[in-house]
């Protein structure tokens, strides 16, 4: 069967199980069907669960890399989701990991010192512009 896209409030349902019904109701839909999952949904549900349910960098990662695991849940652009995962594990914010990550190794512009500073202590390539 082919994968079907999935919203943000499905990921959130899934790691977070709050709402028992609806949780069941995912669970049941992810066991009959699996799931393409788009790195906007994933950028999204990282907001979602840091402000909302108070995840951890490492609790966010867990459940991404459990995702991708699972067998039954396809992350759309794979290796870039990955890379950011990896990164926002070592301490950059994901949404800056996921810009930087889908840069496939190019210079990404920033004027923010301190993910200039993070990305430098990863190998990545963020530059700042020159202010006069």
């Amino acid at each position: 069967m082919k994968p079907v896209a999935v919203d943000t409030n499905i990921l959130v349902r899934l790691a977070t199980g709050d709402d028992a019904r609806e949780y069941r109701v995912v669970s049941e839909s992810l066991a009959t069907r699996p799931w393409r999952v788009f790195p906007t949904v994933i950028l999204e549900t990282e907001w979602v669960l840091r402000s909302v349910y108070g995840y951890s960098p490492a609790q966010f990662s867990d459940f991404v890399e459990w995702m991708d695991a699972s067998g039954r849940i396809v992350l759309m652009d794979t290796d870039t989701v990955r890379a950011a995962v990896s990164h926002h594990r070592a301490g950059l914010d994901f949404a800056d990991a996921l810009h930087i990550a889908q840069t496939n190794g190019e210079p990404f512009l920033t004027l923010d010192k301190a993910l200039r500073r993070k990305a430098a202590k990863r190998g990545l390539r963020a530059e700042g512009v020159a202010i006069a």
